[in-house]
């Protein structure tokens, strides 16, 4: 539907203030033709008398010519400007009557071409001494434009449409070696636990030497995260801590989700999973962040928290290890509350997410929430001996137990490092 408006009868600085706070939800759109808003502005400026008005009637009347015409601010103090120096409101730019004469013609750019097939395109520099030789050593009288040539517009002759289309390079492309390693999707645990989603933090390098680096593996639907440490990501290091640490989820291992790193994308690493019965080998798509969303927060939020940035060298890797299997894995999923997201699908069909502080509670009573939880616990697992370990411990003793051993965790450290210094 199109309405016409007639906006003549606005002829106050109050009236367009009227206007504008009683149209803020309303778009407008303006003619297509710059020349029918070059004339409205001049209107309205004469209209109002632009150049009597105060500093803030000035905005005013900017502010409603902002929203009816669909420039932006900058644009309209350009054309203000200009109209109320009396220039009449007209396009300026337009192609010049007299262009720059063009040096290199179409039959220099196929004399470039027929060059760099011939010398299998060389560096610019390179080239442009073979153009120079050609004409100035050689003689021939087809390089004499070519010789004078410089290095930078040599490479914009070589973008140039006519040298494109004679020199066209197709490289095939080359096939992957073997199966693919998984599948590129966000995982899909649909009301399941056991799909976890992994990553690798590097504790810090210090004159050259790398820190450890810890694995870090969350439960999708429950948040249920376990990290362990290793002291390189290479197979012999890494392996053995990756199956250990899949082992400890109270579940089984559905899915593993992983990012592109290679630390994860490999061969070994998918034998593993196979032999533990892995469902789903995924990994993340590119330019869709929110496939490991979940463990680059947890990475922030529990990792970087309690360890902070500090090198910490890899021969500590063990007694790190035992840390975070003793006190702060129990803490995080017995003891630490989590959000857990409410989820909508509006009308349009977008997903939203509420995070209701109702909805708080540990991953362990997550899990426990869960639909028939039982079935999800491992054979020698059960709700009955988790709950007798939760109820041994309050959440502030949790809290203060993995405390202290953190503090003996980098006392010791520290000690021993100065010590072999």
């Amino acid at each position: 539907m199109v309405i016409d408006m007639n906006e003549s009868r606005l002829n106050t600085v109050a009236q367009l203030r009227a206007f504008l706070a009683g149209t803020l939800e309303v778009d407008f759109s303006p003619p297509r033709e710059d020349a029918q808003r070059y004339a409205f502005i001049s209107g309205v400026l004469k209209r109002f008398g632009y150049a009597r008005l105060g500093r803030c009637d000035k905005g005013v009347v900017l502010r409603y010519l902002e929203h009816t015409t669909g420039y932006s601010r900058q644009q309209l103090t350009r054309l203000v400007g200009r109209a109320a120096t009396g220039e009449v409101l007209v396009k300026g730019y337009r192609a010049p009557t007299q262009p720059f004469m063009r040096k290199f013609g179409p039959a220099d750019v196929a004399l470039l071409a027929e060059v760099d097939a011939l010398h299998d395109t060389l560096s610019g520099p390179a080239t442009v001494h073979l153009l120079h030789r050609a004409y100035q050593v050689y003689g021939d009288t087809r390089f004499q434009h070519l010789a004078g040539v410089s290095v930078s517009h040599l490479y914009n002759l070589r973008h140039s449409a006519g040298y494109q289309a004679k020199r066209v390079h197709w490289t095939k492309t080359k096939p992957a070696v073997g199966p693919p390693i998984g599948e590129r999707r966000a995982p899909d645990p649909q009301g399941r636990a056991g799909f976890i989603r992994i990553d690798s933090v590097h504790q810090g390098d210090f004159d050259g030497l790398k820190g450890v680096y810890h694995l870090n593996a969350v439960d999708c639907l429950t948040q249920f995260e376990l990290v362990a440490c290793c002291e390189r990501i290479s197979e012999a290091y890494l392996l053995p801590v990756l199956h250990t640490l899949l082992e400890d989820f109270p579940f089984p291992i559905l899915g593993f989700h992983a990012d592109n790193g290679s630390e994860y994308i490999n061969y070994t690493v998918a034998r593993l999973l196979d032999k533990l019965r892995v469902e789903q080998f995924t990994k993340s798509r590119p330019g869709h962040s929110n496939d490991n969303a979940l463990v680059e927060t947890k990475n922030g939020a529990i990792v970087r928290k309690h360890l902070g940035y500090a090198h910490l060298p890899q021969r500590f890797a063990p007694e790190i290890n035992i840390f975070f299997r003793e006190h702060l894995n129990p803490y995080v999923n017995f003891h630490r509350p989590c959000f857990f997201p409410e989820i909508h699908v509006d009308a349009k069909g977008r997903v939203r997410k509420r995070y209701r502080v109702a909805d708080m509670m540990t991953p362990y009573e997550k899990l426990k929430s869960l639909p028939n939880a039982e079935r999800f616990l491992k054979p020698a697992m059960s709700f009955a001996a988790l709950d007798a370990y939760v109820a041994a411990t309050s959440d502030n003793q949790a809290a203060a137990r993995m405390n202290a051993a953190r503090s003996k965790l980098f006392q010791s450290i520290q000690r021993r490092s100065k010590q072999a210094a």
